[in-house]
């Protein structure tokens, strides 16, 4: 990691994470399909196994969308008291196109972070118990 400081300046680990670009370079893709990883970086040849966001962005995916939408549910509720019906067909689909917008940019900011903190580098060595 030490030789990637001298060859990439720091990339920002929200920008990148969010445009879902290397961690390194800040070029190359970091994603091949929604949520796959890429093997590696195409424009800098970062191996992408150090990478694991696990339930990371999903949990935080889960935390935003649903402040966001039992706030926007309540303050509708009380303002206008409609039925039943019209909070599901608001917030239904609203929360599935937050779920999934939001999920590929935190899971990309996630891996950002870890690259950034050398988070697979900084493991310790735990006897068992």
């Amino acid at each position: 990691m030490s030789e990637d400081r001298a060859l990439y300046p720091p990339q920002n680990p929200f920008s990148v994470g969010l445009r879902g670009r290397c961690p390194r370079c800040g070029e190359g893709k970091l994603f091949t399909g929604f949520l796959t990883l890429a093997p590696r970086c195409r424009a800098c040849g970062l191996d992408f196994d150090f990478a694991d966001a696990a339930d990371g962005p999903a949990v935080f995916v889960i935390l935003i969308v649903g402040f966001v939408i039992a706030a926007a549910a309540l303050l509708v509720e009380v303002a206008f008291a409609p039925p039943v019906w019209v909070h599901i067909v608001l917030w239904g689909p609203l929360v599935l196109i937050l779920s999934l917008g939001l999920l590929r940019p935190l899971k990309g900011v996630l891996i950002a972070l870890q690259y950034a903190h050398r988070a697979k580098e900084g493991e310790i060595d735990r006897p068992a118990s």
